[in-house]
Protein backbone atom coordinates (compact mmCIF):
# COMPACT_ATOMS: atom_id res chain seq x y z
CA UNK A 1 0.00 0.00 0.00
CA UNK A 2 2.64 2.30 0.82
CA UNK A 3 4.86 1.43 -2.31
CA UNK A 4 1.62 2.57 -4.19
CA UNK A 5 0.61 5.83 -2.77
CA UNK A 6 -1.86 4.36 -0.63
CA UNK A 7 -3.27 6.93 2.28
CA UNK A 8 -5.10 7.01 5.64
CA UNK A 9 -3.91 3.12 6.27
CA UNK A 10 -5.66 1.22 8.74
CA UNK A 11 -5.72 -1.86 10.34
CA UNK A 12 -8.59 -3.22 12.35
CA UNK A 13 -8.01 -6.14 15.11
CA UNK A 14 -11.60 -7.87 15.12
CA UNK A 15 -10.61 -10.96 17.01
CA UNK A 16 -12.27 -9.94 20.07
CA UNK A 17 -15.71 -8.50 18.12
CA UNK A 18 -16.47 -10.74 15.11
CA UNK A 19 -15.89 -14.02 13.37
CA UNK A 20 -15.87 -12.57 10.00
CA UNK A 21 -12.27 -12.61 9.54
CA UNK A 22 -9.10 -11.47 12.03
CA UNK A 23 -7.92 -8.26 10.40
CA UNK A 24 -9.30 -5.55 8.26
CA UNK A 25 -6.55 -3.05 6.50
CA UNK A 26 -8.12 -0.39 5.23
CA UNK A 27 -7.07 2.28 3.01
CA UNK A 28 -7.88 4.84 0.35
CA UNK A 29 -6.88 5.57 -3.23
CA UNK A 30 -7.49 8.96 -5.24
CA UNK A 31 -8.81 6.98 -8.11
CA UNK A 32 -9.87 3.46 -9.62
CA UNK A 33 -6.14 3.23 -11.71
CA UNK A 34 -4.61 3.94 -8.29
CA UNK A 35 -6.87 1.04 -6.64
CA UNK A 36 -6.45 -1.32 -8.89
CA UNK A 37 -2.96 -0.70 -8.51
CA UNK A 38 -2.83 -1.10 -5.06
CA UNK A 39 -4.57 -4.29 -5.35
CA UNK A 40 -2.73 -5.93 -7.91
CA UNK A 41 0.84 -4.99 -5.77
CA UNK A 42 -1.01 -6.65 -2.88
CA UNK A 43 -2.21 -9.55 -5.09
CA UNK A 44 1.30 -10.22 -6.53
CA UNK A 45 3.36 -9.92 -3.37
CA UNK A 46 0.88 -12.21 -1.60
CA UNK A 47 1.02 -14.73 -4.76
CA UNK A 48 4.98 -14.78 -4.41
CA UNK A 49 4.50 -15.89 -0.63
CA UNK A 50 1.74 -18.76 -1.96
CA UNK A 51 -1.04 -16.62 -0.11
CA UNK A 52 -3.99 -16.51 -2.34
CA UNK A 53 -6.79 -14.78 -2.06
CA UNK A 54 -10.51 -16.74 -1.54
CA UNK A 55 -12.20 -13.89 -3.74
CA UNK A 56 -11.09 -10.33 -4.99
CA UNK A 57 -14.38 -7.85 -5.54
CA UNK A 58 -14.87 -4.62 -7.06
CA UNK A 59 -11.80 -4.48 -9.18
CA UNK A 60 -14.14 -2.63 -11.85
CA UNK A 61 -15.20 0.31 -10.89
CA UNK A 62 -12.60 0.04 -8.50
CA UNK A 63 -14.74 1.96 -6.02
CA UNK A 64 -14.29 -0.46 -3.16
CA UNK A 65 -11.96 -2.97 -4.00
CA UNK A 66 -12.20 -6.35 -1.45
CA UNK A 67 -9.13 -8.72 -1.19
CA UNK A 68 -10.38 -11.93 0.91
CA UNK A 69 -7.63 -13.78 2.82
CA UNK A 70 -9.86 -15.39 4.97
CA UNK A 71 -8.02 -13.97 8.34
CA UNK A 72 -7.37 -10.79 6.63
CA UNK A 73 -9.81 -8.62 5.05
CA UNK A 74 -8.11 -5.72 2.77
CA UNK A 75 -10.49 -3.14 1.69
CA UNK A 76 -9.38 -0.61 -0.86
CA UNK A 77 -11.73 2.38 -1.42
CA UNK A 78 -11.76 5.48 -2.97
CA UNK A 79 -12.62 8.54 -0.90
CA UNK A 80 -16.61 8.83 -0.83
CA UNK A 81 -17.08 5.05 -0.93
CA UNK A 82 -14.31 5.07 2.69
CA UNK A 83 -16.74 7.85 3.67
CA UNK A 84 -19.99 6.40 3.02
CA UNK A 85 -19.15 2.83 3.99
CA UNK A 86 -17.49 4.04 7.36
CA UNK A 87 -16.16 0.55 8.08
CA UNK A 88 -13.79 2.23 10.66
CA UNK A 89 -17.27 3.55 12.42
CA UNK A 90 -19.15 0.14 12.09
CA UNK A 91 -16.06 -2.20 13.39
CA UNK A 92 -15.63 0.94 16.38
CA UNK A 93 -15.64 -1.61 18.95
CA UNK A 94 -12.20 -3.12 17.44
CA UNK A 95 -8.99 -2.22 18.57
CA UNK A 96 -6.53 -0.03 16.39
CA UNK A 97 -3.42 -3.25 15.22
CA UNK A 98 -1.88 -0.37 13.30
CA UNK A 99 1.13 0.30 15.52
CA UNK A 100 1.70 -4.10 15.16
CA UNK A 101 2.00 -3.79 11.65
CA UNK A 102 4.24 -1.19 10.90
CA UNK A 103 7.70 -1.65 9.16
CA UNK A 104 6.96 -5.14 8.19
Amino acid sequence: MDEKKGEAVKVLDLREVSAVSDYFVLCTAANARQAKAIGDAIHEALKGERVLPLSIEGQQPGTWILMDYLDVVVHIFQPQAREYYALETFWGDAADAGAGFEDR
